[in-house]
């Protein structure tokens, strides 16, 4: 342990992902000196990006939802990006050419254009039409934010419209999008990945996830804040039910008054020493992680047929979502990304295209080096079998692959179990009971990208005007 005097801050941000990012950037907004911590030489976290082979790889970014146009200022995007004094020209959309969902039975296709799913499903299911019209109707009449509702939506939509497999389509690409939930999402959730997929839709910053980290990046040291890299955090410091900082990896003493951790729930209770270990044993981890392969190919993707921005597939009997268990993988579920197939993006010399499937984490824990990578190896193998029933196949046109698995995101990330979308019951930001201790982003149910700026700016907001900065406070008498 370090014995050099602490260093003084107001607030300390741990973690620098988009939700870690945006909460820098809004205390620093308020004056108070601000540090952000990220254990990892690269920012980030689920949605970074890093070198390997002299080519670049993305890191999560299959899409940014809640697509908007400049005018539509009432919408999350446009507004978080106000708060953060960030112009939404300066990310460059692209909006998607095109998705779907496809099963055995049937497929559908949806845009950011809501009326091509509408006519999807009046054309597959003309008997579940008028119900899908109202349900829609509906859900555009609803805030994003609801408190309540449904206790199963899967049981709700299935008792509104009538029919298995259209619930299935509609729901599949949600639950993949961000339920942390098996098979199931929260009503809250639901509504907000419904606005966020289906009526707002998908688009893609020009150049991919680096250029809106840089952003956040910049905009964090032009209002007076610092990012560190390479700097984790081993302890949260409190006493007498407040937070007096942290401690990091090498030891060093940060004091603040106010810590924000997006490090997720069950990890911010394991920095909070053994007052908190019983109330870290019992807290859920999440159960969703995936294997996700990102190809570069010897030519463009549209050229080989691919066509649509992303594809969910689901091949088994019933609709799949779910860890799976005591085996590595299963791709008879998963997801496949074009990012070229966005309007507006940079010409490519090499096509990408992404898989996702479905893992668990305890698989893959042991295992050695050459059981590790032959494992990686047959689970992209699985993954494109699973995809050339509906897709051509790319495996011929590799140059290149880099994959991750569940350990991959729990070393790079810190999340438990490598869990992408976080604990299954979402917390309140003050859930740990210290004063001046927030938990930020996946764990208070803001997912993706445009959520987590969403959820960290506004945590960070209202938490920055309880303190005052230390610059402000009155000089000790003499």
């Amino acid at each position: 342990m370090s014995s050099a005097a602490p260093e003084r801050c107001d607030a300390v941000v741990i973690g620098a992902g988009p939700a870690g990012l945006a909460a820098g950037i809004r205390l620093a907004q308020q004056g108070l000196s601000t540090v952000v911590l990220e254990r990892h030489y690269l920012w980030g976290g689920l949605n970074s990006f890093y070198k390997k082979g002299g080519r670049r790889y993305d890191v999560g970014l299959h899409a940014l939802t809640n697509h908007a146009d400049r005018g539509a200022r009432k919408l999350p995007l446009p507004r978080v990006l106000r708060q953060l004094r960030i112009p939404l020209e300066a990310l460059q959309l692209g909006e998607q050419l095109g998705s779907r969902t496809v099963f055995p039975e049937a497929s559908l296709r949806f845009s950011n254009d809501l009326d091509l799913l509408r006519s999807e499903v009046r054309a597959g299911f003309p008997a579940a039409a008028d119900a899908f019209d109202a349900l829609c109707d509906e859900l555009a009449a609803l805030p994003h934010a609801v408190e309540a509702g449904p206790q199963s939506v899967r049981a709700h939509l299935l008792e509104r419209l009538g029919d298995r497999l259209l619930v299935d389509l509609v729901l599949h690409p949600l639950l993949w999008y961000g339920s942390p939930t098996p098979s199931d999402v929260s009503w809250p959730l639901f509504v907000v990945l419904w606005k966020s997929i289906y009526e707002e839709g998908f688009a893609r910053p020009r150049g991919g996830v680096r250029p809106v980290l840089e952003l956040l990046n910049g905009r964090l040291r032009e209002e007076g804040g610092e990012l560190r890299l390479r700097t984790g955090v081993s302890e949260i410091l409190h006493d007498g039910g407040r937070v007096r900082g942290v401690r990091t990896d090498g030891g060093a003493e940060l004091e603040a008054q106010l810590v924000l951790s997006s490090a997720g729930w069950p990890e911010t209770l394991r920095m909070l020493g053994p007052e908190f270990t019983d109330h870290a044993r019992s807290a859920p981890i999440g159960e969703l992680t995936f294997v996700e392969a990102c190809m570069h190919l010897d030519r463009p993707a549209p050229e080989l047929g691919f066509q649509d921005t992303i594809t969910f597939w689901n091949h088994a009997d019933e609709a799949l979502y779910r860890s799976t268990g005591a085996e590595p993988y299963d791709a008879r579920s998963g997801v496949l990304c074009c990012p070229e197939n966005y309007a507006g993006q940079e010409p490519e010399t090499e096509g990408v295209v992404r898989t996702t499937i479905l893992s668990s984490a305890a698989p893959w824990r042991d295992l050695e080096p050459e059981a590790y990578a032959a494992t990686k190896a047959a689970a992209v193998d699985a993954a494109w079998e699973e995809v050339r029933r509906f897709a051509p196949d790319a495996r011929p046109h590799a140059v290149a692959l880099d994959a991750f698995t569940p350990r991959t995101i729990t070393r790079f990330t810190g999340r438990l179990d490598g869990a992408v979308y976080g604990c299954p019951q979402k917390v309140a930001p003050d859930a740990a009971g210290l004063t001046g201790l927030q938990i930020l982003g996946t764990d208070n149910g803001y997912l993706g990208i445009v959520g987590a700026l969403v959820g960290g700016a506004q945590v960070a907001t209202l938490s920055g005007a309880s303190i005052t900065p230390r610059a402000l406070e009155p000089a000790p008498e003499a």
